[in-house]
């Protein structure tokens, strides 16, 4: 296993990772590569200024603009490309959208998957969403609309010459995107919703998960391409969503024939549950153990592993190989940077040199996992490195260059007085695997919906203001990670 840093380059991927034609001898080599590329914003902390609408969408638009999503794609897209994958699968995918009135249009200001396209094009690389007929593999997740009144945002930048003021309601959608090069055929997309949902406010703020897949053929082998993003919101004493949500996604795979690679952020470490009592092992607010959720074993294995509140353990002994690499090695954690991306969280970067890792990264939640007819090449992480690395970036927000200062005292680093950034908070998996020459396929997934119309859209607000403040102690009781992983 690989940690790809200040000198990973191309030709060192290709030669991990070698692509092999198919023959009658040979099997497919097929590489793979997850992302979350981050919404740009910690929703927690927005969160806490409730029932402040105003404040809260001020909050998230300022972290939005710090952490540049312009900046990053060009430097994502690098990253992307030097892993040599065939097909990526993408998480926190975001639109930022607003809205100037109750009946004006929402217009789209950020597109991030939409820069990421156009970043790679520009660097050579021929990406596109994976699309069948007119079924395209995005599918929309946790959403906060923009509600006139409620969700306002100033902007005198950039909002005057979009809608003639520079005051108006801001949200976003969040979404799972798989992307595949040119030489990927696509046999078939879809996209599924989990039963299980986390309501934040009853009827009011509810964050939907699902996932996207796509039935693509590389050479002579035909696979199925599966990316999700599992919910890191949990209450004490309650299986995890994330856990009930990988018991749907095992359930629905689980007639497959063909070789399935399920890729994403699973908010879930090999750890978890962790003790309640010493948030130095726990950090990053992972779930905690309790009577329904034991603590999990030392050193935990396939035999050994509790897995009833565990998604990775799940899809571990459901008979999925992971080809990511090591998930219980400190140097291999892959999320817990600083919302702003400058570095180390203040109370997470101690207690990740504590436990090994680099001081920025406290826990593993990003995985490839594989099953069926396969061969397990190669795994590798890319992106866990601060402040060198393949893409890190000059970030001028005074509150960067602090963070910046922190961590770099913290690691023993000189760094001059500027923010330097990551280009996501969440260290990206590549993979490769031997696929058999095979044009063998499966049943379609199900697929699942949820209404089109949520209560924030149809009320446009004024019922929402009403219940917020009743229900602000909901809020407060249950918001944990929303966003952050």
């Amino acid at each position: 296993m690989k940690s790809f840093g200040k000198f990973f380059t191309l030709p060192l991927l290709i030669a991990l990772f070698p692509v092999t034609s198919a023959n009658a001898q040979s099997p497919e080599r097929v590489t793979f590569a997850t992302r979350n590329i981050y919404l740009g914003v910690d929703v927690g902390v927005a969160m806490k200024k409730l029932p402040n609408f105003p404040g809260a969408a001020q909050f998230m638009w300022d972290q939005v603009k710090n952490t540049n999503f312009s900046e990053r794609a060009p430097l994502l897209a690098r990253e992307l490309i030097a892993t040599g994958a065939s097909v990526i699968g993408i998480q926190e995918a975001t639109t930022w959208r607003c809205r100037a009135g109750f009946l004006s249009e929402e217009i789209v200001v950020y597109d991030f998957l939409e820069e990421l396209l156009a970043a790679l094009a520009a660097q050579g690389a021929q990406y596109s969403l994976a699309t069948f007929e007119n079924r395209r593999a995005i599918n929309p997740g946790f959403e906060i609309s923009p509600i006139p009144h409620l969700t306002l945002v100033r902007d005198e930048e950039l909002f005057p010459e979009l809608f003639g003021k520079d005051r108006v309601a801001c949200g976003f959608t969040i979404s799972d995107a798989l992307l595949v090069r040119e030489e990927v055929t696509v046999l078939d997309v879809g996209n599924s919703e989990y039963s299980t949902e986390y309501s934040i406010i009853p009827t009011l703020m509810t964050i939907y998960r699902g996932y996207t897949w796509a039935d693509l053929r590389v050479g002579a082998s035909s696979f199925r391409a599966v990316t999700t993003h599992l919910e890191s919101l949990w209450d004490s004493n309650v299986i995890p969503n994330a856990a009930i949500q990988a018991d749907q996604l095992i359930s629905d795979l689980a007639t497959a024939k063909m070789p399935v690679v399920v890729m994403g952020d699973f908010n879930s470490d090999p750890r978890d549950p962790r003790r309640s009592d010493a948030p130095n092992i726990n950090p990053g607010q992972q779930p905690s153990a309790s009577e329904q959720c034991r603590e999990q074993v030392a050193k935990p294995t396939v035999e050994t592993a509790i897995d009833t509140c565990s998604a990775y353990w799940k899809f571990i002994r459901a008979g999925f190989t992971e080809i990511s690499p090591d998930a219980q090695d400190p140097k291999y954690f892959s999320w817990g940077a600083d919302a702003l991306l400058a570095g180390g969280a203040s109370d997470r970067l101690q207690p990740s040199l504590d436990m090994g890792g680099n001081g920025i990264f406290t826990d593993r939640l990003d995985y490839i996992f594989i099953k069926n007819g396969q061969s397990a090449v190669n795994g590798a992480i890319f992106g866990n490195q601060w402040p060198e690395g393949l893409a890190t970036w000059r970030c001028d927000g005074s509150e960067q260059a602090a963070i910046t200062e922190k961590s770099a005292q913290a690691l023993g680093k000189k760094l001059p007085n500027e923010g330097r950034c990551l280009p996501s908070d969440h260290a990206g998996i590549a993979g490769a695997a031997d696929l058999p020459l095979s044009d063998l396929r499966d049943p379609r997934l199900p697929e699942r919906n949820r209404s089109p119309l949520t209560f924030w859209r149809v009320t446009g607000g004024a019922l929402a203001l009403a219940f917020c403040g009743a229900l602000l102690w909901r809020i407060r009781r249950r918001i944990r990670r929303v966003g952050g992983g």
